[in-house]
């Protein structure tokens, strides 16, 4: 990419210049002072391009500020771009306005079909046929106000085939904007609604400021209430957004602290308090109970929500006049001051605070630094000073203050004029700087101040001001691209296609600053493709959608928290299950109550954990589920070696006979015997058998009931191991010698309790849910002997079957209960495993679309699909940090076209779901230690959960709420959690390992 010296600043265009001028400082001569002039311009790094003639852009040079140099048009990478002061200020922004600025808690934006906002469809603005209501002509402008306009009725919104829900009654929604730097509010009422905007000020008929500043909110109160009796409101209830374009700290949508203020305001009494409070108490005092402060918002803010009326989202905002801000929709998991981490939020940058830490002490000049010092709040504000329309004529009139010292202009003339602050204003910049009046312009501003200019002092003001403007518009471009870079590298994208909006007074005033926007915000960020949007209505509609938003944003989560309520247990509720839980357990215990409780509390006749003596190898069988696995575990001084095979049950294997399913084990335990060359040996062998069982003795155990898809017949009141031994004898094996039989829970337990001595607890939460632990046996009623501890397999997935959870059930659970296999049983696992929450979640996302509150009511056929939702999906979309896009990409997979919104909503029932079920199963344990530290006498029981299954496992939150709410109902005990490593194999050669030790003389 070729460099190009910068042509002199002297230099002008030909198209742009004067005959006089160039003949003063044209190319074949520079006039006197011209060094001086350049040296100057040079210093605020002027870009050539601003002053760049339509015929220069036409010879192919993209004019890019680049100090005093500019580059051709190539498509090459630019290699130049570190040494660039737009990118090194592109480069440092991100990490300031990163930290500087305020969160708004603003999670979407407006529904796109039919442009609906919150309730009704949004015409495009149309002018009023009857003109002008009678008795509100707009006032001549004032030298004091100059955007002095009384209220007009825009257009009135009308509902239509877009409409779903009203905003409020009547459908009207209200915005009042305080415009900070012109004198005053301006009222219209629209489609949405009245909204108040920057213009002027509300007294009665007549508009004018308010006397006291520390009667602002009063003053904005009485506006309000003098605009609403000048329009025939309705009286019932009217929200309102109040646009306040100050620093905020903002924790809500309708909650927000002043930092600071800015633009030449300073009312007492108000830094540090919530805006939204002051307005609400104000507006209370003028008796308007029936208006609401529902939502407040940055000036910024409402120009993105303005622009994006336009059809497409709208998710970058930029204003640039009396003072500078922008804003951009975030990741919401990457602000960190934010409490929500899912979706995506609205960040105000507050960035004319960028530089206040000193950053850009290397793009100041010594006329920034003089206006500075002259502001009202020295050492702050610094971006905004270099951009802000506020003082932009007041660095062109130090920058002439130095060139008349250098006398290079005004010669011989009267100056005093220039020592005046504010002599100079930015509108006269503007006026000075235009193409075609320019010169024109400059001579009679300059002729107006008493300087009597010649024509090459007009020239030379004129690329004094382009060189202000252009720097500003660079300065803006280079925060912008900072921005954009920082969104796609975020969404992890290659190339980011955004519309951003645009508003103030230098935008609108200065078409070359949108070009020199646009052109050097795409030299800085080459992935990214903005759009500028100019903002047609300023922020008054943007307010007014906010408003609409966040009216239908509540609203909605109404109606979702009323349907998800009856799945949202409290504390008391959990209690209420722990000590039910407690009673089953003391009734299955019992001899004589066993027979009538829901927790089968049944005796596994393991008498004790592992103490490290046992050795051996041992064979081990693991049928849970539809994988059968065979292992083989070498127990050593120096630890357990494994091995191990898989072998898949077929579904017509698992649903048919209980002869053709054992024939199939004893099919595959010879295989593996046969890989392993153990066929010639007779090993003990341990067998998980993960379904609910009486056992009647450590390798006798009736089968009760078949569950997670089993229905094999013939099995059911058999002994299981008895039908393995018989298998084995028609298939000729052997070599087979069942020494216990043991459930994946309690098999759980074993293993942890081989690394952890303490560990008396097994709990599964997988496919299925179950728990056993260490009963002491003078407890235990249905086996004989008062010495010692059993260990209790709980089966509590069948906590609740005689209705006593009934009044936890909600109509989702018991419509994924009519579905299953075993209705009416297992009802504590059908609220927790991983088999039925999936389930539990398609319902209720079914129930959402009946309610128009997901998917946009419209039908969803796949979702009509039994187990369509799966468990593993929960885990997924509850990932911490997963962007909403991801969640969006896995419910298109299921054929799902899901909005931002839908994602979210989605987010969220999958979030209730599972953390009821943690909850649940914290109370089952809860009702578990606290049991073992009564049945010890103890005041603190310190106790270890080996824990297995791939709900535990895999699911991101599910453990931490679990263990959370069992610190909280049993905070007597200190429950640590050691998960399994292949509990049901290892566990079940451990039992083995542990009785054969007990058998040796």
């Amino acid at each position: 990419m070729a460099l190009v010296r910068q042509p002199s600043l002297g230099t002008c265009c030909s198209a742009t210049c004067s005959p006089a001028c160039l003949a003063g400082c044209g190319p074949g001569g520079a006039g006197e002072g011209c060094t001086g002039l350049q040296s100057v311009i040079e210093s605020i790094s002027c870009p050539c391009a601003a002053s760049a003639s339509p015929q220069c852009r036409d010879r192919g040079q993209e004019l890019i500020p680049l100090a005093s140099a500019v580059v051709s048009g190539s498509q090459e990478s630019p290699q130049w771009v570190s040494d660039c002061p737009w990118d090194r200020v592109r480069s440092r922004f991100w990490g300031i306005c990163h930290r500087a600025g305020l969160c708004l808690t603003l999670p979407l934006l407006p529904c796109r079909e039919g442009r609906h906002t919150g309730g009704r469809a949004v015409p495009e603005p149309r002018p009023d046929p009857a003109g002008d209501p009678p008795g509100r002509r707009e006032p001549e402008p004032t030298s004091d106000i100059q955007d002095l306009r009384h209220a007009r009725r825009h257009y009135t919104g009308q509902g239509g085939s877009g409409m779903r829900r009203p905003v409020a009654e009547g459908g009207w929604c209200w915005a009042a904007q305080h415009h900070g730097g012109s004198a005053g509010l301006r009222a219209s009422a629209g489609a949405l609604g009245c909204l108040l905007q920057p213009g002027c000020w509300i007294t009665g008929s007549s508009w004018s400021p308010p006397t006291m500043l520390l009667q602002l909110f009063d003053f904005i109160a009485q506006c309000v209430r003098q605009f609403l009796a000048g329009i025939s409101s309705p009286q019932h209830r009217l929200p309102l957004g109040f646009v306040f374009p100050f620093s905020c700290r903002q924790t809500q949508l309708d909650k927000a602290e002043l930092i600071s203020w800015s633009k030449g305001f300073s009312c007492s009494d108000v830094e540090g308090k919530d805006v939204v409070q002051l307005l609400q108490s104000a507006i209370k005092k003028q008796e308007l109970h029936h208006v609401d402060v529902v939502a407040l918002m940055n000036d910024t803010v409402g120009t993105m929500m303005t622009c994006s009326m336009r059809g497409e989202p709208c998710e970058v905002a930029l204003i640039v006049g009396t003072g500078t801000n922008s804003c951009f929709m975030a990741e919401a998991q990457l602000v960190e001051m934010a409490e929500e981490i899912s979706g995506q939020m609205c960040v105000n940058t507050e960035w004319g605070c960028f530089g206040d830490d000193g950053t850009l002490s290397d793009i100041l000049t010594p006329y920034d630094q003089h206006v500075d010092q002259e502001s009202s709040n020295p050492g702050e504000k610094r971006f905004e000073k270099l951009v802000g329309s506020l003082y932009l004529g007041e660095i062109v009139r130090h920058v002439l203050t130095a060139l008349v010292a250098e006398k290079v202009l005004f010669t011989g003339r009267s100056v005093a004029i220039l020592r005046t602050k504010d002599v100079l204003k930015t509108q006269q910049v503007l006026e000075i700087i235009d193409n075609e009046e320019g010169m024109a312009k400059a001579r009679r501003v300059l002729e107006a101040l008493g300087l009597q200019p010649s024509e090459q002092d007009c020239c030379r003001v004129q690329q004094i001001c382009r060189a202000v403007v252009s720097r500003a518009a660079a300065l803006c471009a280079a925060g912008l691209a900072a921005i954009l870079s920082h969104m796609c590298q975020s969404r992890e994208l290659e190339r980011l296609a955004v519309n951003v909006g645009v508003d103030g007074e230098l935008y609108r005033g200065y078409t070359r600053f949108g070009e020199i926007l646009q052109s050097v915000t795409g030299l800085l960020a080459p992935e990214c493709m903005a759009t500028l949007l100019p903002s047609v209505d300023g922020t008054g509609q943007g307010a007014a959608v906010v408003t609409a938003v966040a009216l239908r944003l509540a609203a909605q989560r109404r109606e979702v928290d009323q349907l998800l309520a009856p799945l949202r247990l409290s504390r008391a509720d959990l209690e209420r299950v722990q000590a039910l839980m407690r009673r089953e357990m003391e009734l299955g215990l019992g001899l004589e109550s066993h027979a009538n409780a829901s927790v089968r509390m049944l005796p596994t006749y393991v008498r004790g954990t592992p103490d490290g003596t046992e050795r051996g190898e041992f064979l081990a069988l693991d049928l849970g589920g539809t994988n059968f696995r065979v292992l083989v575990v070498r127990v050593a001084q120096d630890g357990i070696l494994m091995a191990s095979e898989i072998y898949v049950i077929p579904t017509a294997v698992m649903q048919g006979t209980g002869e053709a399913l054992f024939n199939h084990i004893i099919e595959c335990i010879m295989d593996f015997q046969l890989k392993q060359d153990l066929m010639e040996q007779v090993l003990p062998l341990g067998f998980t058998f993960s379904f609910p069982c009486q056992q009647l003795g450590l390798d006798k155990a009736v089968l009760l009931s078949w569950t997670k898809g089993f229905s094999a017949s013939g099995c059911v009141g058999q002994d299981v191991v008895q039908l393995l031994r018989e298998a084995a004898q028609r298939k000729q094996h052997l070599g087979l010698k069942v020494v216990a039989v043991v459930n994946d829970t309690v098999g759980t337990m074993m293993s942890c309790g081989y690394d952890d001595p303490k560990c008396e607890i097994g709990l599964i939460v997988g496919t299925g849910t179950n728990a056993c632990y260490m009963e002491e046996m003078r407890n235990v009623g249905t086996v004989e002997g008062e010495q010692g501890r059993m260990c209790i397999n709980m089966e509590w997935g069948a906590f609740g079957d005689n209705g006593c959870l009934d009044d936890f059930f909600t109509d989702f659970d018991r419509l994924v209960d009519e579905k299953t296999i075993n209705a009416g049983k297992q009802r504590f696992e059908k609220l927790i495993s991983g088999m039925y929450l999936g389930e539990i979640v398609r319902h209720i996302l079914l129930a959402l679309v009946e309610k128009q509150l997901l998917f946009r009511g419209k039908p969803c056929p796949k979702l009509q699909t039994r187990d369509i939702f799966q468990t593993k999906f929960l885990s997924t979309i509850e990932i911490d940090g997963l962007a909403l896009r991801q969640v969006r990409a896995i419910l298109q997979d299921l054929e799902l076209q899901a909005s931002f919104e839908d994602s979210l909503l989605v987010q969220k029932v999958c979030q209730t779901v599972s953390l009821r079920a943690a909850q649940l199963c914290a109370a089952g344990l809860a009702a578990v230690v606290e049991k073992m530290r009564e049945n010890r006498g103890l005041a603190q029981l310190a106790v270890t959960v080996g824990v297995d299954g791939t709900l535990y496992k895999m699911h991101p939150r599910f453990s931490q709420h679990l263990q959370q709410m069992l610190r909280d109902l049993a905070p007597n005990c200190t429950v640590t959690f050691l998960q399994s490593e292949d509990g049901s194999g290892k566990g079940a050669a451990l039992v083995a390992a542990v009785a054969c030790r007990g058998a040796e003389p």
